[in-house]
């Protein structure tokens, strides 16, 4: 490179770049951007001393009409070699600086103006050594500031152009290029080429990184994971992540996998998560943190439940998919599928290793180890029996006491309440896989004694959705045990008075239940709506129904009781039907609970008339 900057001009810059990485905190508290602004007035000098921009090639540079570069098969690897060019290619860096400068300090449109000119002056020269990573770094900032401005098509335009150029450059000349820094480096300090790929290649990482968020931000899920993946993997490779983030960020990943349920991929990440986490504090600050990352305890901790989370959810989900596969009509274990399932599990285990290959992979060898070392002492296919379930449960549950290390209720309402409705919901699906019907009402009974308690800690009028949620799943769990509890009795000769009485208590803790979520549906003038809303009109009806089931199910030796009971329950069914046929809509919601309700608003008035007739006898 041919005409280095003078003495002057060189300290300038790197006085700017000194003061731009002044950490904002360091600043007086009255002037955030004190060092910000010191950098600008040293950046614009430098600027001033280049002088002009050479006007030569201002027709091609006036191309630049929009985001992105159109033409990218068409650009050449010209190098900047006459004074004029390398004097572009100067002030382009000091342009790239300069808008990087006005960004920080929150002045966008100076800082856009900035990055194109920056963009122009490089055109020419954007696939040459000397300048296309200087090209990639501008168009990736511009994406990133239009994403800010939720201009998402425009900032996807500008980073899609960047991977392009950078595939491009890779293909046809492939060596490390300057690094922008350079331009202002005498000969005899000019970085190494180890170094110069380094830095290049984490440009390239950025790029892919604000891709993923990109993607996500439009929806594009499939492609946002591949790009989140392949964000991670490089981080990885090229030694240049912070444990802490990196391991949030896989976790993050296997919520995708899990929701679809490609439970090898959604392990591999969660694995990779904790080992990488493991990492937090040991490694030193950087550049990019000058704090080591576990100097701050509280975020340590809530990170650390966050990934706890992300491994309840995969526990969770895997059984919950296994009880779907296993179920009859009625929810119950139907040993057939169960048989089917057992005959697959061999092909699963044959396939295990072409889907391992396919599957991401993250780390180098030692990395690698550490991650199959944990993998393994997980299983990613779907639990068959109580023991397999069991163990899922378990780790689950080792998750959810983690997770509420951190998330507690004081301070963090609604995530503990998650955590603790997923711990209800590890309960519910083991109970599933539980052919003891004794031990299933206990699992069940454990779900209500995580559950209430949270009732009485909660503000009903702050959080009425969370509220409801509680009270329909702790009256559905009573549902299910009085069921339990009556499938037991069915079983006796003789159900003595004892288990005729729990089966009532439990009839009435449902029913309680379900009329307070039944109440939290009505006006501040306790009127029930006439219409109910879409959010609440299935678990509404429901509750209706199962009512009428209650009460339809009381045990009582008085005859005066059972007949109103019968009555309150002809009232609940004859209800559903009557909304149904005022709005149509809501018939498809509960298609099975109508056609029950029919046929109980049928028969029941008669079976009243044969009581009231035989009450009368007597």
């Amino acid at each position: 490179m041919t005409g280095i900057p003078g003495p002057e001009i060189r300290e300038k810059f790197q006085a700017a770049l000194a003061l731009s990485q002044v950490e904002l905190h360091k600043n007086p508290e009255k002037e955030p951007y004190k060092s910000k602004y010191g950098a600008r007035a040293l950046l614009e000098e430098v600027r001033a001393l280049l002088g002009p921009a050479p006007e030569d090639d201002d027709d091609e540079r006036a191309a630049d009409d929009g985001p992105g570069d159109q033409a990218l098969g068409a650009a050449e690897p010209r190098e900047a070699e006459g004074p004029g060019e390398q004097r572009a290619l100067r002030l382009a860096v000091i342009e790239f600086h300069l808008g990087v400068n006005h960004i920080d300090t929150e002045e966008l449109s100076a800082g856009e103006e900035h990055l194109v000119r920056c963009l122009s002056l490089l055109r020419p020269f954007r696939l040459s050594l000397g300048c296309v990573s200087l090209y990639i770094q501008a168009q990736n900032n511009l994406g990133i500031l239009w994403s800010e401005r939720e201009e998402i098509e425009t900032a996807r335009s500008y980073l899609e152009s960047s991977e392009a150029l950078y595939n491009q450059y890779m293909k046809e000349i492939g060596s490390p290029p300057l690094d922008p820094t350079e331009h202002f480096l005498p000969e005899e300090e000019k970085l190494t080429e180890q170094e110069r790929s380094k830095r290049f290649e984490k440009v390239y990482t950025h790029n892919l990184y604000y891709l993923a968020q990109v993607y996500q931000h439009m929806e594009m899920f499939e492609k946002a994971a591949h790009y989140c993946h392949s964000t991670l993997k490089r981080q990885l490779e090229h030694n240049a992540y912070h444990p802490m983030e990196w391991a949030i960020n896989a976790a993050k990943l296997s919520q995708f996998y899990i929701n679809k349920l490609c439970f090898m991929e959604a392990r591999h990440c969660l694995s990779a998560a904790n080992v990488i986490f493991g990492q937090t504090g040991k490694i030193p600050a950087t550049e990019d943190t000058p704090e080591a990352e576990g100097d701050v305890p509280e975020l340590y901790h809530q990170r650390k439940g966050e990934i706890a989370r992300c491994w309840i959810k995969y526990c969770l989900t895997l059984m919950q998919n296994a009880q779907l596969s296993m179920q009859d009509n009625i929810g119950e274990l139907d040993f057939d599928k169960q048989s089917e399932l057992r005959a697959l599990r061999r092909e699963e285990l044959e396939e295990e290793e072409s889907i391992r290959k396919r599957a991401v992979q993250f780390g180098t060898a030692e990395l690698c180890d550490a991650i199959s070392a944990l993998e393994e002492k997980v299983t990613y296919l779907r639990p068959l029996d109580f023991e397999e379930a069991r163990e899922l449960f378990l780790l689950g549950q080792h998750y959810v006491f983690e997770a509420k290390e951190f998330f507690q209720i004081d301070g963090y309402v609604t995530d503990h309440i998650e955590v603790v409705q997923d711990h209800s919901a590890l309960f519910k699906v083991l109970a599933f896989f539980e052919t003891d019907m004794e031990r299933r009402c206990k699992m069940h009974k454990r779900r209500i004694a995580m559950l209430e308690p949270l009732i009485v800690d909660l503000n009903p009028q702050y959080y009425l959705l969370v509220n409801r949620q509680i009270q329909f799943e702790i009256a559905h769990t009573y549902y299910d045990m009085m069921d339990l509890k009556v499938a037991i009795a069915d079983k006796l000769r003789d159900p003595d008075s004892h288990i005729v009485k729990k089966i009532n208590s439990l009839n009435k803790s449902a029913l309680k239940y379900y009329q307070l979520f039944l109440d939290s549906l009505r006006d501040p003038n306790k009127v029930f709506p006439e219409h109910i809303g879409e959010d609440v009109l299935r678990p509404a009806m429901l509750a209706k129904f199962r009512v009428a089931r209650l009460y339809g199910r009381i045990i009582t030796a008085d005859p005066k009781k059972e007949l109103e009971n019968l009555a309150t329950s002809l009232e609940h069914y004859k209800f559903i039907v009557d909304y149904c046929e005022a709005h149509p809509e809501a018939a498809q919601e509960i298609e099975v609970e109508l056609e029950l309700s029919k046929e109980m608003v049928s028969l029941l008035p008669t079976k009243m008339e044969r009581f009231r007739t035989k009450m009368a006898l007597s």
